[in-house]
């Protein structure tokens, strides 16, 4: 006897926001994406804001963190 689910959208992000998740390498941003981060690390766009799309697209997250890391090094 096996057992097959699904993970919904809702629980992989509450899975990746209490950060059990441990997938390596952040997906590519399509050009949406890419935009939403450079305005972000510009200043252009609020943390509450942010906080929104991150919880829709939590690999943004991943990628502003990465770039944080290289700027500062």
């Amino acid at each position: 006897m096996s057992i097959h689910f699904t993970v919904s959208g809702l629980t992989r992000n509450l899975i990746h926001s209490l950060g059990l998740d441990h997938e390596r390498a952040a997906r590519h941003l399509t050009a949406e994406q890419n935009l939403l981060l450079e305005c972000y690390l510009a200043g252009q766009i609020p943390e509450s804001a942010w906080s929104d799309y991150v919880f829709e697209m939590p690999e943004l997250e991943k990628h502003a963190t990465a770039r944080r890391r290289r700027n500062a090094a």
